[in-house]
């Protein structure tokens, strides 16, 4: 199986091919030398941002020469982020991505998925990462929230405990307010349920840990957990069971659509 370089490299080649030019022509109309260009399409050299900037400004009709950005630049620029990826995250993006139903716990801080910048950005500003390590995670973190807002979104049931919404952070409580007002935002639209586990329910099973079941298209189901120490996808039979018993027990908890919300707005208010 190829690599997502690899993929970008034949890419590169086929463009080539469908305009009808030589290694040497081509590279004579983007300023690199023929042997340049074959290096790069057999993986001897990289394709480097210079080298897709002048593709695009050659070859791309909608490039954008203020914004710099073209089919090829942006396609590096997504290949970036996904070499900062780990394996086991690109793994489950592309299980999220795919999902018929997303079914979310968590007892501590909010879906990634339903997090705003700011929230994000805080609750990562803890002191163990630096500071472009941030700005990664929370780029990545953003860019997977697509999948609720597209043409064809993935549904979401998201199940909260209510300390989520009163535990502060970074020490600003507007990130909290302006949080909050997002969630119901989240919670207007059809696909997205966020459901409030009460303070009254005590104990419950499910404290000790959130996680993430994912539907996929012929119905099989995959799970997500995130450890301090590393995450991981979980698809063996007898852990799932387990996790989608918890899921109900969680989800038996938490109070109805409509009172959740309300609740939400409540906690909203006393964010000031």
């Amino acid at each position: 199986m190829g690599t997502a370089i690899d993929y970008v490299r034949e890419e590169l080649r086929l463009l080539r091919v469908q305009v009808k030019l030589s290694q040497d022509d081509f590279g004579r109309g983007i300023g690199y030398s023929g042997s340049h260009v074959s290096s790069v399409e057999t993986g001897g050299r990289p394709p480097t941002k210079e080298y897709m900037f002048a593709v695009d400004r050659a070859h791309d009709p909608a490039f954008d020469p203020q914004a710099g950005e073209g089919r090829f630049t942006r396609m590096l620029r997504e290949l970036s982020k996904l070499e900062q990826t780990p394996s086991w995250l690109r793994e489950w993006i592309e299980l999220e991505r795919d999902a018929t139903l997303l079914r979310w716990y968590e007892p501590a801080f909010l879906p990634g998925l339903l997090q705003t910048e700011a929230y994000a950005r805080g609750m990562m500003n803890n002191g163990l990462l630096l500071p472009d390590e941030i700005d990664q995670r929370v780029a990545s973190r953003l860019d997977r929230q697509p999948v609720l807002t597209r043409d064809a979104p993935v549904p979401l049931v998201a199940v909260i405990d209510v300390m989520v919404l009163r535990r502060q952070v970074d020490g600003r409580p507007e990130i909290m307010r302006e949080q909050l007002e997002h969630l119901v935002k989240m919670s207007e639209l059809l696909h997205v349920q966020i459901l409030v586990v009460p303070e009254d329910a005590g104990i419950y099973p499910g404290l000790q840990g959130g996680f993430i079941l994912a539907t996929a298209g012929d119905g099989s189901v995959v799970g997500h957990l995130d450890h301090q120490v590393r995450a991981q996808v979980v698809s063996q039979t007898d852990d799932l069971v387990t996790l989608q018993r918890t899921w109900e027990a969680v989800r038996g908890e938490a109070l109805p659509r409509r009172q959740s919300l309300e609740l939400i707005k409540e906690v909203a208010q006393t964010w000031t």
